[in-house]
């Protein structure tokens, strides 16, 4: 269930193992969290969401609703649980244990999606060349440097240090207001439309089955085993499910009586053509939490910000504008106006409590596989994902140890 990059990540290799896949999805496929995101690859991203100080930090940006995160201050006991939970978590043992599985998932996805570019005909706009880090302030700088070192401890030994000169040189058609950056030479980005579009075609042709605008309303059970999964419209009987459905996953967790504390995490993105502004890397700005993305030959990607908030909250023009005015402090010439919100793309992110993915099978159900919750980072996470969900449901040996990703882990 569920039709992002984690569901037909997790079609491909069932499909291509001889499993005959549905998959169901309330909207019609054209259009969810993987198509508007920044594109990154990134085994650079081995830092979970929860980590000390982002708790006294989202505090402080709550009343600020331009700020890089911000939860939207409501009485809802479902926030409350993942808040609760959330704080908990956000501790430096947390951040140290996380390091391991995030590097870890995120090489074997980089893996994989390098092993789609020999499939016939599908260009996806896959590009290395690397990720930079930029950071204005010496409290930037400590941050950079940290995760400098943490990188190199982890094995990724192509990662650079770079000084102001040495990054503006990396960026010739661009004028930067930095002190410096982390050059992550590990990264790669690609163009999410191509690749999700590219991947549904490629899908149809090995006969994976598409139920478009189709809600899941609950399932049928036999024992410990899911029998069939519901809808309003129809019933499918299974052998296997697996539940990708990304910021609705609570809910329909909850259908089967498992408790997931996730939260639906809003972000925005614009999209610039043929621009008169070039950059020659993707890059994070520390300071600002946005992201910039050169995709497919003649685009830039501006993306970021957090809004946790509900699915049915309105987009906010004012988290737009933060976002561009981020962009704008760290390269002072890029005159950026705010689109017309009908031309700004916007998107929920599924966040655990804990900024590490919920991926596994449970114990009270022997046929479900849950994968969900991968936050900022599931279309980086996406093909190794999907490689990892197919080992699950034939019950092979995963290709990694996904003890860390139990959906049960705060059961």
């Amino acid at each position: 269930m569920g039709g992002g990059i984690i569901g037909l990540s997790s079609a491909f290799y069932l499909q291509e193992a001889g499993c005959q896949v549905t998959v169901i999805d309330q909207n019609d496929f054209s259009d969810n969290c993987s198509y508007g995101n920044a594109g990154y690859v990134c085994p650079s991203h081995f830092v979970p969401l929860a980590t000390p100080g982002i708790v006294k930090q989202g505090l402080k940006w709550m009343w600020n609703s331009r700020s890089p995160f911000y939860v939207q201050p409501r009485l809802d006991r479902h926030l409350m649980d993942w808040g609760l939970t959330f704080m908990r978590s956000a501790t430096p043992d947390h951040v140290e244990r996380s390091a391991i599985p995030l590097r870890d998932i995120a090489l074997l996805s980089k893996k994989m999606y390098e092993s789609w570019l020999a499939l016939p005909s599908f260009d996806f706009a896959y590009e290395q060349k690397g990720l930079l880090e930029i950071f204005q302030t010496p409290k930037g700088e400590e941050k950079a440097r940290s995760m400098y070192e943490k990188a190199l401890e982890l094995g990724l030994s192509d990662t650079q240090w770079l000084d102001a000169a040495a990054l503006q040189a990396m960026e010739p058609h661009a004028r930067l207001n930095a002190m410096g950056a982390v050059y992550f030479n590990c990264d790669a980005h690609l163009y999410p439309p191509k690749l999700m579009r590219g991947l549904y075609q490629i899908l149809l042709a090995m006969g994976v089955r598409f139920i478009p605008k189709e809600g899941v309303s609950g399932f049928e059970t036999q024992g410990k085993k899911i029998a069939a999964v519901l809808t309003a419209q129809h019933k499918y009987p299974v052998d296997a499910v697996v539940l990708a459905t990304g910021s609705w996953s609570r809910e329909l967790a909850a259908k089967l009586a498992l408790r997931l504390p996730l939260m639906p995490g809003r972000g925005y993105s614009v999209t610039l053509e043929n621009s008169a502004y070039k950059i020659e890397h993707p890059a994070v700005l520390v300071e600002g939490r946005a992201a910039l993305t050169p995709m497919d030959g003649n685009k830039i990607r501006f993306g970021g910000t957090m809004e946790i908030t509900s699915t049915q909250t309105p987009p906010r023009r004012n988290r737009v504008e933060g976002l561009l005015q981020a962009v704008k402090r760290f390269y002072p010439d890029f005159e950026v106006a705010v689109p017309p919100m009908e031309e700004v793309w916007y998107g929920f992110r599924p966040c655990s409590a804990d900024g590490l993915p919920y991926l596994g099978k449970t114990k009270k159900w022997e046929n479900l596989v849950v994968a969900t919750g991968h936050s900022m980072i599931g279309l980086s996470l996406g093909a190794g994902s999907g490689l990892l969900v197919k080992e699950m449901v034939l019950d092979q040996a995963t290709s990694m140890d996904v003890r860390p990703f139990s959906p049960e882990r705060f059961a």
